[in-house]
């Protein structure tokens, strides 16, 4: 199957789900809920969530078991965006190629918006143990992973130390702080999620870590490549928001050209690491130059 064909059916599959965690926009208080769909199906390409999927595939697991993490880890990242869009934050009109949360719907909404999605991922990671399928040690492991890739060793702490560093002259220890924890911490357990749920030995789930890490570095600058010599009709978002913003990115530090060399070899790293994988992993491996040459 062709790679996008199979990104396809992995979103499909998580739409599906998401529809049905989410609560309906007719549940009162309905316009928290409209509000909160209205922001997860924007139209995402649902990356975080196949990596879950896709890593449990690469260790022997079943997408059915892991599929509630992958649903948790969207919502998480989706939380993450209504939050940075917000004036406070990026202040960005369009998300997607639609008009943010807060533009829809208010400042106030859109925060809690925020808490709304946060508050589930973790009530669906909760739910896992229901299923009796999943043995429940994985599951407190996993459950533990996400929040601190989501807390202020992760994601938050990246934001945190992006804010203070804008406009300013940082090195490549802070720049690397940023993204590795802003972007980074939940492509890195989302990977670890679906192969810890699966259980996956020491050895892959250290290999499927570094692939992670290194993807999830590409991303990152592909994405401050974007920001500057990006179609804004394919982005969905102005470009020069990071330029706007003042804040640092790869290409700021060292330039467009070697910006671009260090994705190609975060990349070959990705790849490398899933030397000892099969055609089990042939999606995370196609997934590698999926991000690499992705135009939005």
């Amino acid at each position: 199957m062709a790679f996008k064909e199979e990104l396809a059916g992995y979103a499909a599959m998580v739409d599906k789900a998401l529809d049905e965690y989410l609560p309906s926009a007719s549940n009162y208080p309905s316009l928290i809920h409209e509000a909160m769909r209205y922001s997860v199906f924007a139209g995402g390409k649902r990356l975080r969530p196949a990596l879950v999927l896709a890593s449990a595939r690469a260790v022997g697991g079943g997408y059915q078991f892991v599929l509630p993490a992958a649903c948790a880890i969207e919502l998480l990242h989706t939380y993450s965006l209504v939050h940075d869009d917000l004036p406070a934050m990026d202040n960005d009109d369009l998300r997607r190629g639609r008009p943010t949360s807060h533009k829809i719907y208010g400042e106030a909404m859109a925060v809690l918006v925020g808490d709304a999605l946060l508050t589930l991922a973790f009530e669906i990671l909760a739910g896992l143990s229901r299923s009796g399928s999943v043995d429940t040690g994985r599951i407190l492991r996993v459950i533990h992973e996400v929040a601190v890739a989501a807390g202020t060793m992760g994601l938050i702490g990246g934001q945190v130390v992006d804010i203070l560093s804008s406009d300013k002259l940082i090195d490549r220890q802070v720049l690397d702080y940023i993204h590795s924890r802003k972007t980074g911490a939940l492509y890195k357990a989302s990977v670890r999620a679906g192969a810890m749920l699966s259980g996956a030995t020491p050895e892959q789930l250290d290999k499927l870590t570094l692939y992670a890490e290194n993807l999830g570095l590409a991303f990152q600058i592909v994405d401050d490549i974007l920001d500057i010599e990006g179609d804004e009709q394919k982005l969905g978002k102005p470009v020069g928001s990071d330029t706007k913003n003042q804040k640092a990115t790869y290409p700021a530090l060292y330039g467009l050209a070697a910006a671009k060399d260090m994705a190609r070899q975060a990349a070959e790293h990705a790849t490398g690491a899933l030397a000892s994988f099969g055609a089990e992993a042939g999606f995370l491996r196609g997934l590698v130059g999926f991000v690499l040459n992705r135009e939005n």
